[in-house]
C-alpha cells in the first residue's frame, strides 16, 4: 500500500520490509523505540512512477491511498484507496509496451467445459472462449499461452493453476490473482455482463450457454472494476473466439519459427515481425501481433484482406502519402480508454485533438486507391470526429502542460469568469511596478522593493540603513541580514485579490478541464471504432510497404490441399545475410501423390531454412500479406505443427529425447488433413536404428492414416553417428 503522506508515498510493516529490498531503499521505522514502532520506507511522489514499475515487473500489486478532501488544520487527513495498480490492469502508457497488448487472462473449469476470457483493459479488447471434450485443457492452454497475458485470475483453492502451469510457455512471467467463488459464479457473471452492455442476454455475443467462458468474462469485469475505481465504458463489447476461425499456431510452432523472438537471444531482431512490421502507429503494431498470431483459415475473407493490400501496394504516392498521414495519429485507443477512465492529462487531450486532425488526409488517400470491399468499410468507419475536434480546440490551449495544476490549461475567450480572474491576476504585475514606484518616491528611499515568496507573501523590503524613512504605516513582516521586509494596507489587500484569484483560476480551470474530459469521454464508442479501422489501414499498407521493398507477390489463396511455392524464399534470412544471394527454391504438396516430402543432405546444406521458409510463406499468405516467392499457391492450412532442433525440460524432468517424443506425439494425435507438418530430425535423441524406426514409422503413419495424412515436409530424420 502506498500511503500518502504530504510529498511521499510511504509503506508500513510487512509491505516496508518487502519493499525496501525489491527497490533497494532504506528501511527506517516510525516511533522508533515506543512499542508503536513500525517498519517504514517510503518513496516521493514525483519519482513514484519507477518504483511502481519495479514493483509490477516482480509481479506485486500496488494500491494507491490518497488524501482526499482539504486539510482542515486538525487530526489527521482522510484518506482511501484510489486505484489498485496490478500488472495486468495498467492503463498508463509508460508502464505498457505500446506496441502489444497487455493481457488480464481468467479460465474457469467445471466438469468437462474450460472458459477463458482475455481483457486488455488499455485498448477495451475483451475476448471469451469455451474449450469442451479431452482436449479442453490442451486446448485452453494453447489460447492462454497466445495471449501472453501479464496477470492471470483463477478460482481461489481451485487446480487450474497446476495444470495450466504445466503447458509450455502457457503463462511466462504472468502474475497469478485468485479471486473468490462468486465472482465466477455463472449467473451473477451473466448478469453484470447484461448489466454492463445494457443488453437482456449474451446470445448476440455468441456466449448463450457457454457457462464457463461467461464466468470467466464476468470474474474479469468484476476484477477490473474493484482495480481501476473508475467507469469501464470503454468496453463496449466481449467477442467470442473460435479456435477454428484460425490458422492455429502452438506454442512450440512460434518458438521455433521465431514469429516474434529470434530462437537465439530471444529479442524482437531475427523474427518474421521484426522483417514485416512496417507499420508507423502504435494499434497498427497491436493489431499487426494479433494478425500474425492468428492467421485466418477462411480463403475468402484473406481474399479481402489481399485485395486491399494489392490495391495498396500498386498505388506507391498514395500509400506514401496515407502513411505520412498515420505518422501522425497517436494511440487513440489507450488515449480514450484514459479519457473514459479520467486519467487523462491535458496533453493526453491534445494528442487527441492532433490525432483527429490527421484523419481526414487518412480517408482522402484511401479513396484514392481501387476501391476493394475492406477499403470501402474502413472509409466508412473511419470518423473524423469533426465535433469532438472543435471541442478540443476551442477549450485547450495548443501547448497545454502535463499536469492542470501547473496552469494555462484552459484557452483564453473559453470561459468569461476565467477570463476576468486572470485579467485580475495580470493586472497585478502592473501594480507591483506602480507601487514600487510611488513607494520610492513618496519615502525618498530609492532602493526600495516591493517583492513576493511563498512563505510571507507579498513584502517591501527596505534596506537597514535606510530604516529611519519608513513611515509608520509600514508593519513589519520578516527581518533579514541586511534589510527589514514590511506590509502596508493597501499591499495587503492586493495581496488577498491576487492570492484567491490564483487559486480560483487553478479551481475553474480544473474543473473546466474535468468537464471537457466527460464531454470527450461521451463519445468513446465514436472514437475506438475509429481507432480499429486506423489500426487496420495501418497493418494493411505496412504489408503493402514490405511487399514493395523486398520484391513479395501475391499468392493464390483457396480452399484446395494444393501447396504450391516458386522461387520461395526465407523471409528473414534472405534479410540477414545481405552480402549473399539468397538461392530461391521450390515446394509443392498436394492431398494425392505428393502428401510429403523427404529432405535429405549435408549439414549446412539448407534444409532446416527450407523447411521453415515453407510454413512462414503460408502464415505470411493466410494473415492476408504478400509472400517472398515468385508466386504462391496455398490451400488454407487449419494448423501447422514443428518438430524442429533438440532441447530438454529438465526442470520438469524431461530430457532431450523425451522433448522430442511429447512433440512427436502431440502432432501424431491432432494434424488433420488440412494441417501441414514440419519435421526436422525426429529420433535425434536415441541412437541411430532406434531413431531411424521411429522415424520411418512416423512418416508411415502420416502416410497411411486417413484422419491424419497431413501435407508434412520433413528434414535429415536421424543424426548420423
Amino acid at each position: 500500500v502506498f500511503f500518502r503522506l504530504g510529498d511521499f508515498y510511504e509503506m508500513f510493516f510487512e509491505d516496508a520490509e518487502v519493499a525496501s529490498a525489491l527497490l533497494e531503499i532504506t528501511l527506517t521505522a516510525r516511533n522508533r523505540g515506543k512499542s508503536s514502532e513500525a517498519p517504514m520506507c517510503g518513496v516521493p511522489v514525483h519519482a513514484a512512477d519507477g518504483y511502481i514499475a519495479r514493483l509490477l515487473h516482480a509481479g506485486r500489486k500496488v494500491a494507491i491511498a490518497e488524501q482526499v478532501g482539504k486539510p482542515t488544520g486538525k487530526g489527521a487527513m482522510d484518506r482511501e484507496v484510489v486505484r489498485v495498480m496490478t500488472p495486468g490492469t495498467l492503463v498508463e502508457d509508460h508502464l505498457l509496451a505500446s506496441r502489444q497488448n497487455n493481457y488480464l487472462v481468467a479460465v474457469a473449469e467445471e466438469g468437462d467445459a474450460v472458459g477463458t476470457a482475455a481483457l486488455d483493459v488499455s485498448t477495451g479488447e475483451f475476448i471469451a472462449a469455451q474449450f469442451d471434450g479431452d482436449e479442453r485443457r490442451r486446448r485452453a492452454g494453447e489460447e492462454v499461452a497466445r495471449l501472453a497475458p501479464r496477470e492471470v485470475c483463477v478460482l481461489e483453492g481451485g487446480d487450474v493453476t497446476r495444470w495450466l502451469a504445466g503447458e509450455d510457455g502457457a503463462i511466462g512471467a504472468a502474475t497469478w490473482s485468485r479471486l473468490p467463488a462468486w465472482t465466477f459464479d455463472a449467473e451473477r457473471a451473466r448478469g453484470r455482463l447484461c448489466e454492463h452492455f445494457g443488453v437482456a442476454s449474451l446470445v448476440g455475443y455468441g456466449l448463450d450457454g457457454c457457462d464457463q467462458a461467461v464466468g470467466a468474462a464476468g470474474a474479469l469485469l468484476a476484477y477490473a472494476a474493484e482495480t481501476q475505481k473508475a467507469p469501464l465504458h470503454h468496453i463496449h463489447s466481449v467477442r467470442r473466439h473460435r479456435d477454428r476461425e484460425y490458422l492455429q499456431l502452438d506454442a512450440t510452432t512460434r518458438r521455433t519459427l521465431e514469429l516474434f523472438e529470434s530462437w537465439q537471444d530471444r529479442t524482437l531482431k531475427g523474427s518474421l515481425l521484426d522483417v514485416i512490421d512496417a507499420t508507423v502507429t502504435a494499434m497498427g503494431g497491436r493489431m499487426l501481433r494479433q494478425w500474425l498470431l492468428r492467421p485466418l483459415c477462411d480463403a475468402v475473407a484473406v481474399n479481402r484482406r489481399l485485395r486491399t493490400v494489392a490495391a495498396l501496394h500498386h498505388a506507391a504516392m498514395p500509400r506514401a502519402e496515407l502513411r505520412a498521414a498515420l505518422g501522425d495519429v497517436r494511440d487513440l485507443e489507450r488515449l480514450a480508454t484514459r479519457i473514459t477512465m479520467g486519467s487523462a492529462t491535458p496533453r493526453d487531450l491534445a494528442g487527441l485533438r492532433c490525432s483527429l486532425e490527421a484523419l481526414p488526409s487518412v480517408r482522402q488517400q484511401l479513396q484514392a486507391l481501387d476501391a476493394t470491399p475492406i477499403s470501402e468499410e474502413l472509409i466508412a468507419e473511419i470518423d473524423p470526429c469533426d465535433d469532438v475536434t472543435t471541442l478540443v480546440a476551442e477549450t485547450l490551449t495548443d501547448d497545454p502542460p502535463i499536469v492542470v495544476a501547473d496552469g494555462a490549461v484552459i484557452r483564453e475567450g473559453f470561459d468569461d469568469e476565467l477570463d476576468k480572474l486572470r485579467r485580475a491576476r495580470g493586472e497585478g504585475k502592473d501594480f507591483i511596478a506602480s507601487l514600487q514606484a510611488q513607494e520610492r518616491e513618496r519615502t525618498g528611499i530609492g532602493s526600495l522593493k516591493v517583492g513576493f515568496n511563498k512563505v510571507f507573501g507579498y513584502y517591501i523590503e527596505v534596506s537597514k540603513t535606510n530604516l529611519a524613512k519608513v513611515p509608520e504605516e509600514f508593519t513589519r513582516r520578516q527581518t533579514l541580514t541586511n534589510a527589514e521586509r514590511f506590509i502596508t494596507p493597501e499591499l495587503k489587500e492586493f495581496e488577498q485579490t491576487v492570492l484567491n484569484a490564483a487559486e480560483k483560476i487553478g479551481e475553474l480551470e480544473a474543473r473546466l478541464f474535468a468537464q471537457l474530459r466527460e464531454r470527450v469521454a461521451a463519445e468513446a464508442a465514436r472514437l475506438h471504432r475509429t481507432a480499429a479501422a486506423i489500426a487496420s489501414v495501418d497493418v494493411l499498407a505496412g504489408l503493402a510497404e514490405v511487399a514493395a521493398l523486398n520484391g513479395y507477390v501475391e499468392p493464390e489463396v483457396d480452399d484446395s490441399r494444393v501447396l504450391e511455392i516458386r522461387e520461395g524464399r526465407h523471409p528473414v534470412v534472405e534479410k540477414l545475410h545481405t552480402a549473399e544471394r539468397f538461392v530461391p527454391n521450390d515446394a509443392y504438396l498436394d492431398d494425392d501423390r505428393h502428401r510429403i516430402q523427404l529432405l535429405t543432405g549435408p549439414n549446412m546444406g539448407g534444409k532446416s531454412t527450407y523447411l521453415r521458409q515453407v510454413a512462414l510463406i503460408t502464415i505470411l499468405a493466410q494473415m492476408g500479406g504478400f509472400v517472398p516467392a515468385a508466386s504462391a499457391r496455398i490451400g488454407v492450412v487449419d494448423r501447422i505443427f514443428t518438430r524442429v532442433g533438440a532441447s530438454d525440460n529438465l526442470a520438469r524432468g524431461a530430457s532431450t529425447f523425451l522433448v522430442e517424443m511429447q512433440e512427436t506425439a502431440n502432432i501424431l494425435h491432432n494434424a488433420t488433413p488440412a494441417s501441414l507438418v514440419i519435421l526436422d530430425e525426429v529420433g535425434r535423441g536415441t541412437s541411430t536404428y532406434d531413431g531411424l524406426a521411429l522415424a520411418w514409422a512416423v512418416v508411415e503413419y502420416m502416410q497411411e492414416q486417413a484422419e491424419v495424412a497431413p501435407r508434412a515436409g520433413a528434414g535429415r530424420m536421424i543424426r548420423i553417428i
